[in-house]
């Protein structure tokens, strides 16, 4: 587990890592914003204490140590909890969950795993660049929550680049690995969308709550991350229709080729058809049957059979059936 926290306010700013609880409380800026930040909280009894010292719920806790929650906002006496879920490219496309903790002086953040998308927020504080160290705590947590949903786009548009990929890929009927490659895409996008969809009704319930935890200058922010989250939800959406359309694409390919092979295959049977009639009525084993004891009845046989598979091919050649 690392333990990092950054205070800051209009007139400076400082990080520091702390290897304790007690160390890291002691490094809180009263004077101005803290923010707090948990990476792999696998010591649960840690977050415990951390959570009692900021008069945290112990069903959020629960939430915070529990990977598989859905994302979600709560709003609690002393603090807004959010949880949502980061889109990891590095690991495959695996989710993982982020819990922010809101109250009026402080942010603390848990990560799941190590390493984020936020070092360009700590260099804006830390820097002074932007609005960041003149705005409350309630503006540090849109921060987070949009650099996450930023990194959704990142993420979609390199899924929409694998898209076209498919579709090249759609028109040929002897792609063995297409669908299974095909499968793999669309479980990406439904792990995206596990991300999307939820984290989009949870903001659209914060822009419509009365809390005291986000001001009113951060409304013009919220609606902007909302119309962010809601255009991500729709590519979701446009990609898994896509892929829909390459399915049918790749299908329609692979029938056209067996009606190919069928027709092939129809246009050899019917020409054999009346050849083995032929073969057939000759081979019969009848004691009287005049044309075995003609000298050019085997040839003419042949011959005859010659001329109506030639017959039949020009027929079909004039039908364009081949």
């Amino acid at each position: 587990m690392n333990l990092s926290i950054i205070g800051y306010d209009p007139i400076g700013a400082w990080m520091k890592k702390a290897d304790t609880l007690d160390e890291l409380l002691s490094y809180r800026n009263s004077a101005g914003i803290t923010w707090i930040n948990v990476e792999s909280p696998d010591r649960p009894a840690l977050v415990q204490s951390l959570a009692e010292f900021f008069r945290v719920h112990p069903l959020t806790v629960e939430d915070i140590l529990d990977p598989g929650q859905r994302p979600k906002i709560e709003e609690f006496d002393d603090y807004l909890f959010i949880t949502l879920k980061a889109v990891c490219p590095s690991a495959g496309l695996e989710l993982e969950q982020i819990s922010i903790v809101l109250t009026m002086d402080t942010v603390i953040t848990f990560q799941e795993r190590p390493g984020d998308y936020f070092d360009g927020i700590r260099k804006r504080i830390l820097n002074n660049a932007g609005r960041i160290r003149r705005m409350g705590a309630d503006y540090l947590a849109y921060l987070l929550i949009d650099a996450v949903v930023d990194k959704y786009f990142t993420v979609l548009d390199s899924l929409g680049s694998g898209i076209e990929e498919f579709e090249d890929r759609a028109i040929d009927e002897k792609d063995e690995t297409l669908i299974q490659d095909i499968q793999k895409f669309k479980q990406d996008l439904l792990r995206v969308r596990r991300a999307v969809w939820p984290l989009r009704e949870s903001l659209s319930f914060l822009m419509h709550l009365d809390s005291p935890w986000m001001g009113e200058e951060l409304e013009p922010f919220l609606k902007d991350l909302y119309d962010h989250t809601v255009q991500a939800a729709e590519t979701v959406e446009t990609y898994r229709e896509l892929m829909a359309g390459v399915m049918e694409v790749n299908l329609s390919a692979v029938s056209n080729r067996m009606n190919k092979v069928m027709k092939v295959l129809t246009i050899i049977s019917t020409i054999f058809i009346p050849l083995t009639f032929i073969v057939g009525v000759y081979g019969m084993n009848f004691r009287f049957m005049p044309e075995l004891e003609i000298s050019w009845a085997y040839p003419a046989a042949w011959g005859l059979m010659t001329l109506i598979a030639l017959g039949m091919l020009i027929f079909f050649k004039r039908r364009r059936w081949m």
